[in-house]
Formats: C-alpha cells, structure tokens, sequence
C-alpha cells in the first residue's frame, strides 16, 4: 500500500475512533457504574493492530486519546484514558501477535479491555494514594468481559469485510 494512502486510511480510523468517542460518552449506559464505557473506539484500535501492526495501532490510540482531550477540555480525563489506552493496545498486540492460535479477536479484545481498566484504576490508585480503589476493579472486569466481547465480534465482521473489500490493506 502506497504511504499516502496508508496515511489517509489511519486519518481515517482516528476520526471513526473519536467519533465513537464523541457518540459513547453522549450514549447513556442501562448499568450506573463510574467510569463505565462500552469501549466502541477500541474496535478502531484492534482493527488498525490486525490490519497495520503496533506501532499504527499505538498512534490511531494516543492521537484518539489526545484529540478526544483536545476536543473535550477535560485533561484528568486524558490521564486514565492515554493510561488505558496504552497497556490495552499494547496487550492486545501481544496476544494477538503470539496467542492468534489460541484467542480469537474476541479473546483479544476481552484481554484489551481487561487491561484498558487495570491501567485506569492503577492511575486512579495512584491519584487518590488510595489503594482501596482496587475494590472497585472487580465490578469493571466483570463488565469488560461483555464489551470486549462485543467490540471483538465487531472488529472480527469488520476486519472479515475489510479482508475481501480492501485486499491491497492486508499486502505486506
């Protein structure tokens, strides 16, 4: 794939993923639990990993991250989601670069948002120099076991569509 139109496809991504953004935090959830997200632009993340690798998956997150900041105004709210979206992008390449045999893009991004939320009660914990806050990480896990489900089923019809639409992406 030409460079320019490998920059234009990841512009691309990044808006999808604010825009999910945008959408989710408009979006009320039916489960009343701080902090608690459906993680939709991860599915944008998972899916720049499958089809580019790491390192444009970890530039579609933090520039989704820092946008979403810039657009937002709200700087703590930076703080647990560059954490987030760090460690999960980075553990959901690991296992899908070296456990693919094992986990489906569900199990994937079950793992993603498993670590999406340790990363952020991690940065909370250290906040509040209260590691209480640790009890709470129960109740989150519990909850991403259901949204990485759905973000993985997702990303696995897309990435499936991309494969047959958009062949030359998947040429390396």
């Amino acid at each position: 794939m030409r460079k320019l139109n490998k920059m234009i496809f990841i512009s691309l991504l990044v808006s999808i993923g604010l825009a999910l953004s945008v959408l989710e935090m408009a979006m009320p959830l039916p489960i009343s639990m701080p902090g608690a997200r459906l993680g939709l632009s991860n599915m944008v993340v998972l899916i720049t990993i499958v089809v580019f690798g790491f390192k444009d998956g970890i530039k579609v997150s933090l520039l989704k991250s820092t946008v979403l900041m810039l657009i937002t105004g709200s700087i703590s709210s930076f703080i647990y989601s560059i954490s987030g979206a760090v460690l999960s992008c980075i553990m959901m390449y690991l296992s899908f670069r070296f456990l693919s045999k094992i986990f489906s893009l569900i199990g994937v991004s079950i793992i993603g948002a498993l670590s999406h939320n340790f990363a952020q009660i991690s940065v909370a914990a250290i906040i509040m120099s209260n590691l209480r806050i640790y009890t709470y990480l129960p109740f989150l896990m519990i909850l991403s076991l259901f949204t990485g489900y759905f973000v993985g089923l997702s990303s696995g019809y897309i990435v499936k569509h991309l494969k047959k639409n958009f062949r030359t992406l998947f040429v390396r």
